[in-house]
């Protein structure tokens, strides 16, 4: 399963950013992940960032909250 959102960049304005949560721990690489886009999908499309993760931010009513997940990219790619 995998939620993307857009983080800021200074040459296109913005750029994707992939979080993904694996059913098995170690089970993908970034690699396999950025490759297996650019073979389905264009390649304006394919996330710049990947982020494996156990669990995404959510809201008491379960809704994923993508601001913290923007928020938590800007900080971790030092981009504020």
């Amino acid at each position: 399963m995998y939620k993307s959102s857009c983080v800021p960049d200074k040459k296109y304005g913005e750029v994707l950013a992939a979080w993904i949560i694996t059913k098995e721990p170690n089970s993908l690489s970034e690699e396999e992940v950025r490759q297996f886009c650019c073979d389905h999908i264009a390649h304006y499309k394919v996330p710049t960032y990947f982020r494996f993760v156990d669990e995404y931010p959510m809201t008491i009513t379960g809704k994923i909250q993508k601001f913290k997940i923007v928020e938590q990219m800007i900080k971790e790619l030092g981009l504020e």
